[in-house]
């Protein structure tokens, strides 16, 4: 009977980790100019951040980050908010990526996680993943997968960050 007792602590304990884990975690990744990045650092002056996952190959991811670029710059000055993409490609194609992101005159910061710590780490398992970030680094939201006009959800949570809505 302890044995069980002991278990069931045990993993209550850990259910209870897994669901207080709400901090972006600790992964050092490069961004284009090949400076290292803590994620667990990345700040925007107390603005919400939206972090979205991204690969070449994922049309709709490129499509999601299209959409989103269409409306950032209303974005920004309503809100502050910054957008991440990370690029999932592997470090082969990071010149790809790159000319990817000045192609579609994208203004985000990029980060390359071409090992998949930060996408193993918030258990991404499908792309495009977006997660929102409040001004003290705590997720707030997070989805996978591509929605038309997905960009709607994400401004109504930026904007309740941001006290607009």
């Amino acid at each position: 009977m302890k044995k069980i007792v002991f278990v069931f602590i045990l993993l209550m304990g850990g259910m209870s980790f897994c669901f207080s884990q709400n901090a972006v975690p600790s992964v050092k990744l490069k961004n284009l100019k090949g400076t290292t990045v803590n994620t667990s650092e990345l700040s925007n002056n107390g603005n919400p951040i939206i972090i979205s996952f991204f690969s070449l190959w994922c049309k709709q991811c490129i499509k999601e980050l299209n959409d989103i670029h269409s409306v950032y710059n209303e974005w920004q000055e309503d809100t502050g908010v910054k957008l991440i993409a990370v690029s999932i490609d592997d470090s082969e194609n990071s010149d790809k990526v790159k000319s990817t992101i000045n192609a579609n005159r994208w203004k985000y910061d990029v980060l390359l996680d071409s090992d998949g710590k930060l996408k193993q780490a918030l258990s991404v398992n499908l792309i495009p993943a977006v997660f929102v970030i409040d001004g003290n680094g705590t997720i707030v939201y997070s989805r996978t997968g591509y929605e038309e006009e997905g960009e709607k959800q994400l401004i109504k949570e930026v904007r309740k960050l941001a006290k607009k809505e």
